[in-house]
């Protein structure tokens, strides 16, 4: 079974359920409300918070960088603007990572662009995530994969000849590949999650392990997906969805990050190990809800048990109504009263 170790972390095709906090931009620039971020999530029980890595003047052309972008969930007149303010230097991204090593997460991060893969490999992460945008953008994928650490790959608006092509070319230098699926909608309705896709690249990728990127409202969809083999779940996280900003709005908060980790648990649990078997706890229900064999009428002994000397009543009494066909037609040894219960070894 694929299983895949960095850090403090494991991944594996069989599971469990390796979820990730995505924090991304959802700091709001404010270093502080980043830490807290790492240690509400950690309290919450996911084994990675995330954040987002770009070099904004190397990764945007001039024209884009320098575009308007005056709307309410902007932090600068420009989109350059914006991105800076809401970009961290090497001594916040150190506390970061230390913060996320006290409360016991890994950490990772997405890089847009080779010189984000060089920042996050002077900082010592761990693993790499990209994003579903570098589906395609080959230079960058095999830049990482060279440097042989375990890569989440997403891949949103992307067909499956191109995530074909994305996973061939990493795989001749890295074969520590977890594939993401993901949809590129902000956030994606569940007519559009096609969650079915995660059984498709089990079966085309079978050297990856198999993940899901979600950007659904709520918990059920992850929850679906690790069922379907998705062992790894990223959710985008908030400590409050009316914040400013565009992920807020399809992220959770901390109560439903909560949950979405109790629910991936609760699928381990609930699974069992597919034997069938009575539980103890259900002995008195058996008991009280089932059938048992009685008779209609007082019996002499040695009568021949006919079918108008049978009746079927609650509670059981040991002997199930499947075992009518082996009581009717035989002898009686004892004298039996009104709805005396019948059992095999009054008979003869």
């Amino acid at each position: 079974m694929k299983t895949i170790s960095f850090g403090r972390s494991k991944i594996s095709r069989k599971g469990p359920c390796y979820v990730i906090a995505e924090i991304g931009h959802n700091h709001q620039g404010s270093l502080e409300t980043a830490l807290k971020m790492i240690q509400i999530a950690a309290s919450c029980g996911v084994q990675a918070v995330k954040f987002q890595k770009r070099d904004n003047r190397t990764l945007y052309t001039r024209v884009f960088y320098n575009k308007p972008y005056d709307n309410e969930n902007s932090y600068g007149t420009t989109y350059g603007a914006h991105r800076e303010f809401l970009e961290f230097g090497m001594d916040e991204y150190r506390e970061l990572k230390k913060c996320a090593e006290q409360n016991h997460v890994e950490f990772m991060a997405t890089a847009f662009d080779p010189a984000s893969v060089d920042f996050l490999e002077a900082l010592g992460v761990t693993s790499y995530k990209t994003a579903s945008g570098d589906i395609t953008n080959i230079p960058l994928l095999t830049h990482i994969a060279r440097l042989k650490k375990p890569m989440f790959i997403s891949t949103g608006a992307a067909t499956l000849d191109e995530i074909r092509i994305a996973y061939e070319a990493v795989i001749k230098h890295n074969g520590k590949i977890c594939l993401m699926h993901c949809v590129a909608g902000y956030p994606t309705e569940y007519s559009d999650l096609n969650l079915r896709v995660i059984e498709t690249f089990k079966k085309e990728f079978s050297e990856a392990i198999i993940g899901y990127s979600g950007h659904d409202n709520g918990i059920l969809a992850p929850v679906i997906a690790y069922m379907l083999g998705a062992t790894v779940v990223e959710k985008h996280f908030t400590l409050n969805r009316s914040w400013k900003g565009t992920d807020h709005k399809f992220s959770l908060e901390p109560d439903g990050l909560r949950k979405q980790v109790r629910d991936l648990r609760r699928v381990d649990i609930a699974m069992g190990d597919g034997r069938r078997t009575i539980y103890d706890f259900e002995l008195e229900a058996r008991k009280k809800m089932g059938k048992g064999i009685y008779t209609t009428k007082p019996l002499p002994k040695g009568k021949v048990i006919t079918w108008e000397d049978v009746v079927l009543k609650t509670p059981a009494n040991g002997t199930p109504p499947y075992m009518l066909d082996k009581i009717v037609g035989r002898k009686l040894k004892v004298n039996l009263d009104e709805e005396a219960p019948i059992s095999l070894n009054l008979l003869e």
